[in-house]
C-alpha cells in the first residue's frame, strides 16, 4: 500500500448495538484518525474494502456458522480483505468471521468464558507464543495478560494461520493471518462505559454475581486499560497510521 492508503478512514463494523469499539475507538481519536462506524446490517451498502485504510470487526452473539444473509456477506466481505493488503483486527465475533473467512472452523468452546473468571474461579489469562512474543502487535506487553471473556465458541487454525497467544480453557486466542490481518477473542478493547452496559445487557453476564464482576474490574483497571491502549496503538503501528 502506498502512503495515501493510511489517509483513509477506518472501516468499524459492529454486529450489535452494545458492542461498542471502546479503547480502540479512544485510541484512533486521540491520533486523530478519520473513521466511520457501520452496522453488520448496512454492511451491503458497502461493495468493497478497498475505500478503506483497515477494516474492524467487532464481536457480537451471533455465531460465524450461521447461514443468514447478514453473516454470509460479512464473511465474503472479510474475504475481500483478505485478498487485500488492507490490515484487519477482529475482536471476539470479529476474530471467529476471519478464522471462517481464511478456511478454519468454528466449534463449541469447551468452556463458555465469560468475564474475568473461569467457572473454578481462577483469572482468565492469555500466554504469548514463541511466535506472539516477538509480535508487534504485542510490543511493550507482558507475556502473560489478563484478560475479559464473552464467547461460546471458539475457532480451529488451518496452516495458513499463525497462533499469537493461547489460553487454558479456550485454547486459540489470538491468531494473525499474512502479515497484518489479526483476531483476538477476548476483549482487549473493554473501557468503563462497555463494562457498564455489558453487565446489564449481556445475557451471559447478568448470570454471574455483579458485585464479584465489578470488584474484579476495579483491580485490575489502570492496567487493564493499559494493556488494551498498547494493543490498539500497536495495531495502528502496524496499520501505518501511526510512526
Amino acid at each position: 500500500m502506498n502512503e495515501n492508503q493510511f489517509k483513509k478512514e477506518i472501516l468499524i463494523i459492529r454486529n450489535v448495538p452494545r458492542e461498542n469499539p471502546g479503547l480502540l475507538l479512544e485510541a484512533i481519536r486521540e491520533a486523530g484518525i478519520k473513521y466511520v462506524i457501520t452496522d453488520a446490517e448496512n454492511l451491503t451498502e458497502i461493495s468493497s474494502p478497498e475505500s478503506y485504510g483497515a477494516v474492524v470487526v467487532l464481536g457480537g452473539p451471533a455465531s460465524a456458522n450461521d447461514k443468514t444473509d447478514l453473516i454470509e456477506y460479512e464473511i465474503s466481505f472479510i474475504r475481500k480483505v483478505l485478498d487485500s493488503g488492507i490490515p484487519y483486527l477482529g475482536i471476539c465475533l470479529g476474530l471467529q468471521l476471519l478464522v471462517k473467512a481464511a478456511g478454519g472452523m468454528v466449534v463449541k468452546s469447551p468452556v463458555k468464558e465469560a468475564g474475568f473468571r473461569a467457572p473454578e474461579g481462577s483469572k482468565f489469562s492469555v500466554n504469548l507464543t514463541g511466535i506472539g512474543r516477538v509480535e508487534k502487535l504485542f510490543e511493550a506487553l507482558n507475556d502473560s495478560l489478563t484478560v475479559f471473556q464473552l464467547h461460546g465458541e471458539t475457532v480451529v487454525l488451518n496452516d495458513t494461520m499463525e497462533l499469537l497467544a493461547t489460553g487454558e480453557f479456550c485454547m486459540n486466542q489470538v491468531v494473525r493471518i499474512g502479515t497484518n490481518k489479526y483476531g483476538i477473542q477476548c476483549h482487549f478493547e473493554l473501557d468503563d462505559e462497555l463494562f457498564d452496559v455489558w453487565v446489564k445487557e449481556d445475557p451471559d453476564l447478568l448470570e454471574l454475581n455483579e458485585d464479584i464482576l465489578k470488584a474484579d474490574y476495579l483491580a485490575i483497571r489502570d492496567e487493564y486499560q493499559f494493556t488494551g491502549r498498547t494493543l490498539c496503538n500497536n495495531f495502528l503501528k502496524i496499520a501505518g497510521y501511526l510512526p
